[in-house]
């Protein structure tokens, strides 16, 4: 069976300036190279979830600029359905300038642009789409009001959907209540509940928290360690598969989009789903870049016979 996923999402440009040294207040210094790239937490989720085989649209907002198009066609080359993508003519293309010294250090400048100019109106244009999805995923770097009105005609439809509260932020009302699995990692986790994750039975509450704000199924995920599932009839801890990380970029949104690919609607083999999934960001760690890490499911079979 092949998932039908929807993603709701940011599609940022990305682009990095290499130099040798943070500049100073003040400073003008030389960048040694400059990369453009695709990103934004929803391109990188719909973009693993059509490596992974599952029949991927997005539902996004871009601005009318040559970065707009840039995106579209980094979808499209992986499959993706983009005919539900807006362009705004107010507002720029989201993007990115990320400083990028020779240790390894980064500072980013995001400009959220088109994608928070994302109304819930354009919603209802997207309803025949949700209707035929069975997962509909959305993240915090569109407007909140956006996602609750997909997932609200998500539910209408019994379309599961996953919430990846990231970059963290409080839930507005109403959210948590159409909301089937949340996919927070610990920081995000902690914000949303109040309570530090430190080990399972940590994690345990924070479940009991999210049970009591109406979400029913939670996934946290803990970096190298692994990851904490628990749903009304079970509960757990997956370790992580031990490699050499060289980029952690992307890794959470492969995660979500690999596990979106491979879940039941009902999330009755989300341990395996789970599993699958942590393959897959495990492959994206020891790659450079985005969207240029994440594997396909080809590549996580061969790797994990």
């Amino acid at each position: 069976m092949t998932n039908k996923v929807v993603v709701l999402g940011s599609l940022n440009v990305d682009t990095t300036l290499h130099i040798a040294q943070m500049p100073k207040p003040g400073e003008t210094i030389s960048a040694k190279s400059k990369t453009n790239s695709a990103g934004g937490k929803g391109a990188n989720q719909a973009v693993a979830a059509a490596r992974s085989g599952a029949t991927t649209s997005f539902i996004g907002q871009v601005g009318r600029d040559s970065n707009g198009q840039f995106m579209i066609d980094a979808l499209k080359r992986d499959g993706i359905n983009v005919d539900h993508i807006n362009v705004d003519e107010a507002d720029g293309t989201g993007s990115a300038v990320i400083l990028l010294d020779e240790h390894g250090q980064n500072s980013i400048m995001v400009y959220g642009g088109a994608n928070q100019a994302m109304k819930p109106a354009i919603i209802a244009d997207s309803e025949s789409l949700i209707d035929g999805a069975d997962i509909l995923i959305s993240e915090f770097e569109t407007p909140q009001e956006v996602t609750l009105a997909a997932f609200k005609l998500a539910k209408k439809h019994g379309v599961t959907t996953i919430l990846n509260p990231a970059p963290a932020s409080q839930l507005i009302a109403g959210l948590a209540e159409v909301t089937d699995l949340i996919v927070p990692n610990e920081t995000e986790s902690a914000s949303l509940t109040g309570i530090e994750v430190t080990d399972t039975a940590s994690m345990a509450a924070n479940a009991d928290k999210f049970t009591k704000m109406g979400i029913k199924n939670l996934i946290i995920t803990v970096g190298d360690r692994g990851a904490y599932y628990h749903t009304p009839a079970d509960d757990g801890f997956v370790p992580a598969f031990k490699v050499h990380a060289r980029d952690t970029t992307a890794a959470g949104d492969t995660f979500i989009g690999a596990l979106s690919s491979q879940i039941n609607k009902d999330l009755s083999n989300i341990e395996d789903a789970l599993t699958y999934a942590q393959k897959a960001s495990s492959i994206t760690v020891q790659r450079l870049g985005a969207l240029p890490s994440i594997p396909t499911k080809q590549e996580i079979e061969n790797e994990y016979k």
